[in-house]
């Protein structure tokens, strides 16, 4: 082992863990101390602004300036007294993280003092500039105008010694720059269409939420270890190593008994976000070694996403605190599971129904089989745009390998919700669809079909989009994803849905069939036209991409090819017609994706000649030379063989040849790629001509990681990094 990295691991081992932040009392205590929520709303703001401000977050309505004021001052004194001294506007720009930038909230008094000051207009609207983030050719470097707007649906909240006003970000032409102002649209769309077709089974509903429950997981590694790898440093994930001999195939690290250091970042990490308001609730080992999970309880869709947002960049200030770097990278280390962030989505209505939970009489039930159907007919017919919508060049490593699903969208229903699906699709006549009280499906007046138990049905890893009982979950969606960009697609296509669902409805009840029989009618045809989107197998079986393709599901696999879906023409006038997003906004964010794609594989590539040519060829040249020595010394001896060395020398010769050769090609095809103006082309031409020499290369470098003398390997292995100690 060289000294460094004989330094840095013993740092590493000699980590002390470090005690959490001693809580004061109990979560219920703390929880939501550093929100702006309702119970300091009421403390901070006089009842007549309370009020307005309650509307305005529950039922969209505008706020005036004076109120804006009232709230300002309301929010700028609650701050203070809870150690703010600087306030933000926060956003999430196409980066895919978030931004902001601090002000003071002192103010030259004219008389050589300040005085804290923060007004309406302060809190509504700010002025960033917009030519400084992705904005997919919307904004020129010379127009810069850009504005952020006040979110009140999503409160605001202290870290460290700044308040963050979570805001949505638009250009001076009136773009969304961001990902919250097409997600508040496609909320609101699949709100509205969700509450009219709830009409059908219950007038009273006035509004239909979504929800959103993620599943963040995540890997921690020592941060002395870290840092001594360009690769994790730069790009988030190792180019080079081969597997340690111990991984994840004994199965002992899910669910396994938690490492102390690491129990210690997790109650930090815990309490800080619980005072963040962020409904922390599960926490675990995750199925490769140093992967872990957190989860919290269901919140609505926007705010959720906040949440996520705000807790990764929590995550990674308490991971430095105790030692420790937080991956979320989709695949950070080769051969064992990725991470993922599991989307468990539904819908509820303000009367307090699930609608994707089985009901307890026939009309609650006739609803959860309507809304069921239409959300797995939009999968069917956007199955390409919701691929597109969690495809990046770091989650596309991710896909189709250790435990995480393919790259082909499908749904699984369990076999139980199947044969029910199968039995409307084949029934005949006016039949009324039920429950009894004890979950069991039936028919009535069709007597050839049995009564179903419906259960919660199974669950299948490989599916990337399953139904688990009252809810769907999108597996697909990657660790560092912001959960938007499915959210908005997801949300987007269900409304598109209902839309045409109703109008469907609507026009055999005008010629004059029953709403009942009506709704049955549809819902039959529905059944049968995306039945190829049902999957109940095994995922990543070869036999299943080829099935998949004889149905017709989107099976491509190239990143800038599946970004093309947002500019088919039926999803551009689904968004249009859902006032979700513009052409102009939906080509932008093309172009955002294909320009990220092309730079991420491009400093990917330059990582990896830099770590090839100045750490690994040195080392394997110096290694080479010693053996070389040898086997000149041993000629001078007879009696001796060093066909074994000469043997390595050779293997050590091949794959240092090798290496420089694909390295020098592979820089030869990023300068080829570089000279393409169009970013989509760019985008291609690094997938097909650079990206591909990224495994070769390291199979090489692996390769010499195995000969090569480990006192001398320059970089910290597997085995180093994966085991805290």
């Amino acid at each position: 082992m060289s000294l460094l990295r004989f330094k840095m691991v013993d740092a590493a081992i000699n980590h002390a863990a470090v005690e959490p932040t001693a809580p004061e009392g109990c979560p219920s205590d703390y929880f939501g101390e550093k929100v702006f929520n309702h119970a300091a709303m009421r403390k901070y703001l006089d009842k007549r602004t309370y009020a307005l401000l309650s509307e305005t977050m529950e039922k969209g309505t505008p706020l005036s300036r004076e109120v804006a004021d009232s709230v300002a001052a309301g929010m700028r004194q609650w701050a203070l007294e809870h150690g703010a001294d600087h306030y933000t506007h926060w956003f999430q720009p196409l980066t895919g993280g978030t931004a902001e930038k601090h002000d003071a909230f002192a103010e030259p008094d004219g008389e050589g003092g300040v005085l804290e000051e923060f007004s309406g207009k302060l809190l509504v609207q700010q002025e960033p500039d917009a030519s400084s983030f992705p904005n997919g050719g919307i904004r020129n470097t010379f127009e810069a105008r850009g504005y952020s707007a006040w979110d009140p649906t999503s409160p605001a909240f202290i870290v460290d010694t700044t308040l963050c006003i979570p805001t949505v970000f638009i250009a001076y032409t009136g773009e969304a720059l961001d990902y919250k102002v097409p997600l508040l649209r496609a909320v609101t769309a699949v709100g509205d269409a969700a509450t009219e077709v709830c009409h059908y089974f219950d007038k009273n509903v006035q509004r239909v939420f979504s929800y959103l429950g993620w599943e963040q997981e995540y890997f921690l590694v020592d941060e002395s270890l870290w840092a001594i790898r360009p690769d994790l440093v730069l790009t988030g994930r190792t180019l080079m190593g081969h597997e340690s001999a111990k991984n994840q195939q004994l199965e002992d690290h899910y669910f396994g008994a938690i490492p102390a250091r690491v129990m210690a970042f997790m109650k930090d990490l815990e309490y800080e976000s619980l005072k963040l308001g962020i409904p922390v609730k599960t926490r675990h080992n995750e199925v490769a070694p140093n992967q872990f999970e957190l989860a919290p309880v269901y919140e609505e869709v926007n705010l959720a996403n906040d949440h996520n947002q705000l807790l990764m960049t929590i995550m990674d200030k308490i991971a430095r605190r105790h030692h420790f770097r937080v991956l979320l990278h989709e695949k950070p280390f080769k051969g064992i599971n990725g991470s993922g962030k599991h989307n468990n989505w539904s819908l509820g209505t303000d009367t307090g129904v699930n609608l994707l939970g089985p009901g307890k009489t026939a009309s609650e039930n006739l609803q959860f089989i309507t809304f069921l159907v239409n959300v797995i007919s939009a999968v069917y017919k956007n199955n390409g745009l919701l691929k597109a919508s969690i495809m990046s060049a770091t989650n596309a490593h991710r896909l189709g390998a250790n435990e995480a699903p393919p790259a082909i969208i499908s749904t699984f229903l369990g076999s139980q919700v199947s044969a029910v699906l199968d039995k409307l699709e084949a029934s005949r006549g006016d039949d009324a669809i039920r429950f009894d009280a004890r979950n069991v499906f039936k028919m009535s007046g069709i007597s050839h079909i049995p009564t179903l138990l419906l259960d919660n049905t199974d669950r299948n890893r490989t599916s990337p989009f399953a139904f688990t009982g009252n809810r769907f979950e999108f597996r697909a969606v990657g660790s560092s994803d912001n959960c938007a960009e499915a959210m908005i697609v997801l949300n987007s296509a269900v409304a598109a849905e209902l839309r045409d669902f109703k109008a469907a409805v609507d026009a055999r009840i005008e010629a004059g069939a029953k709403k009942e029989k009506a709704i049955y009618e549809v819902l039959k045809q529905k059944i049968k036209a995306c039945k190829a989107i049902r999957f109940d197998g095994n995922g990543y079986s070869d036999e299943w991409k080829e099935e998949a393709a004889r149905r017709g599901l989107d099976c491509e696999t190239s990143t800038p090819l599946m970004i093309d879906h947002y500019l088919d023409k039926n999803v551009v006038k689904m968004f249009a017609d859902l006032g979700v997003f513009s052409k102009v906004e939906l080509e932008a964010r093309a172009e955002v994706k294909w320009e990220t794609y092309a730079k991420k594989i491009q400093i990917e590539s330059r990582v990896l000649g830099d770590l090839t040519m100045n750490h690994i060829v040195p080392i394997a040249s110096k290694y080479e030379a010693m053996l070389l020595d040898k086997v000149y010394k041993m000629s001078q001896l007879q009696g001796l063989n060093a066909s074994a060395d000469i043997l390595l020398i050779k293997k050590i010769q091949d794959h240092t040849a090798a290496i420089q050769k694909m390295t020098d090609d592979m820089i030869e095809a990023r300068k080829q790629a570089n000279r393409i103006e169009d970013q989509r082309e760019k985008a291609i031409a690094y997938h097909d001509m650079v990206a591909v020499f990224l495994d070769k290369i390291r199979y090489h470098v692996d390769k010499l990681e195995e000969i090569v003398d480990d006192q001398i390997w320059p970089l910290p292995k597997y085995r180093e990094l994966l085991f805290i100690r």
